[in-house]
């Protein structure tokens, strides 16, 4: 293939000018929807399939409660934040990420932790994993990643190399390498892991002042994880584990529970904190932003029918009401067009309509017409299509639906020039090494045998490459890593 072929181009045939960076409103600003390359990628992506979901197919829907025990109004005005007691329905799906629907439960891989509140103004969902952090730091480059973790297009088989050699050249995955190679990347079930919200979100009060913050969901039934052996047994006798621990968990009465907690950093902190606190591959220090408990999740009812229940549910973190916000986060950016694209990809233009979808205490009233399922009836909130079906745009004089300026946003400052910056001037090893430092020499053990377990298959110059990041992280890291590849 000539030279001139081997240029990268859009789907028009347009050279491509930079592939690894977002366009961005200053170096941590938010993306910008101009970008069109982007949202080709993305939208390309969620395509790719059909019906399954590309990633987190396989995954396990229960309903439960959020109780509120300290109330948030000072931070926002979050009806669900608001109150001291105050309950609010919740939906959770659990997932694996890179598997089939058909994959086995117990496989290395990161967990799906998607939850749905149900508010009195609309359903607000914190769509996160059982990690504080990603592999990527901006979503152009999640189509890239996926494809690295599913099937190679010519074997049809799961592919090492391309894993390791992705990773061996975005070292920003450093940090969650080291968390899905420990002993946290076998969960022995999804009652006994953390969440987290992952991304940097925002919240703002009646005053108009903004704070970001960070989610996390403590479990209260002990963390419990699985070696290498140990799934590997497991994934042989019940592919299903994860699943039937919790439908028998539901229906013997022991309703999982996890502590709701949050970081908050007001806004203008975010300017000078020593590390970008929108990067995804990157953790709040706990000693600068200390958890603050704010309630209880409880799961206690299994669906009715997985389809229409657990396989149609729609969750997206583009879901979100008054008083909580997106932040400049370039990974969140990118899912909150991705994740709702997806959903009118998979299920149609009107998969809001359906129950599980749908909110429950308040009616959605709009100028949306048409489009699969159009007139479903939500049994929850009453017309989904406004007062007057016959107007189908806005501002008119028929149906009145006015848009509510007091639950207006408050302004977000934004400097710098709108560019590409580059993704390699970060620092993507300290926090890797620190965490490698916090583990005790048995669980460093196992994580040196379990990168070695798949990375010793791929090239040489791979492994020197990881080598190397492994190095820069901790130097020992690096060194058992490279000892244990000559063994």
């Amino acid at each position: 293939m000539s030279q001139q072929n081997r240029v990268l181009t859009a789907q028009n045939g347009a050279p491509i000018s930079d592939d690894q960076n977002s366009l961005s409103a200053g170096e941590r600003g938010p993306l910008l929807l101009q970008d069109w390359h982007l949202i080709e990628k993305l939208a390309h992506f969620n395509r790719e399939r059909i019906p399954e979901r590309i990633v987190h197919a396989k995954g396990t829907g229960v309903y439960g409660k959020f109780t509120l025990t300290r109330d948030m109004s000072d931070y926002t005005i979050a009806d669900h934040f608001n109150g001291v007691g105050k309950e609010t329905e919740t939906f959770v799906r659990f997932s694996t990420v890179g598997g089939e629907m058909g994959s086995a439960d117990a496989e290395r891989d990161p967990r799906g932790f998607g939850l749905r509140f149900y508010t009195e103004r609309g359903n607000h969902d914190i769509v996160g994993n059982n990690t504080p952090t990603f592999f990527l730091r901006d979503g152009i480059k999640f189509p890239d990643f996926i494809h690295t973790q599913k099937r190679n297009p010519q074997t049809n088989l799961k592919d090492p190399h391309a894993m390791w050699d992705f990773w061996a050249l975005n070292p920003e995955a450093m940090h969650q390498v080291t968390v899905l190679m420990s002993d946290r990347g076998i969960p022995a079930n999804y009652r006994q892991m953390h969440g987290f919200g992952s991304h940097t979100f925002s919240f703002w009060n009646a005053k108009g002042e903004r704070f970001w913050v960070k989610f996390h969901f403590k479990t209260k039934q002990g963390i419990a994880n699985l070696t290498a052996e140990q799934a590997d047994i497991l994934k042989g006798i019940d592919p299903d584990s994860s699943q039937r621990d919790m439908v028998a968990a539901i229906n013997d009465g022991n309703f999982p529970k996890w502590a709701v907690k949050v970081q908050i950093m007001p806004e203008a902190e975010a300017n000078t904190y020593k590390i970008n606190p929108f990067d995804l591959t990157k953790v709040w220090p706990h000693a600068d932003y200390p958890l603050i408990e704010i309630g209880e999740l409880e799961l206690n009812r299994m669906p009715q029918n997985y389809f229409a229940e657990v396989e149609q549910v729609a969750l997206a973190p583009s879901n979100l009401v008054p008083g909580v916000g997106a932040s400049p986060d370039k990974m969140l950016q990118a899912r909150l067009f991705a994740y709702a694209d997806a959903q009118r990809y998979r299920i149609g233009a009107n998969y809001n309509q359906l129950p599980v979808n749908c909110p429950h205490a308040t009616t959605a009233n709009h100028h949306q017409r048409g489009g699969a399922m159009a007139g479903t009836q939500c049994p929850f909130s009453g017309s989904q299509t406004g007062a007057d079906a016959s107007s189908n745009y806005g501002p008119n004089s028929n149906n009145g639906l006015q848009d509510q300026a007091q639950f207006a946003e408050p302004p977000l400052r934004l400097d710098g020039e709108a560019d590409r910056y580059s993704r390699y001037d970060q620092d993507d090893f300290s926090q890797a090494g620190d965490l490698y430092r916090l583990l005790p020499e048995d669980e460093k053990a196992r994580l040196i045998a379990n990168i070695v377990g798949s990375l010793s298959v791929v090239s040489e110059a791979t492994q020197a490459k990881m080598v190397e990041h492994f190095t820069a992280a901790d130097s020992d890291y690096g060194q058992r890593v490279k000892q244990a590849l000559k063994g």
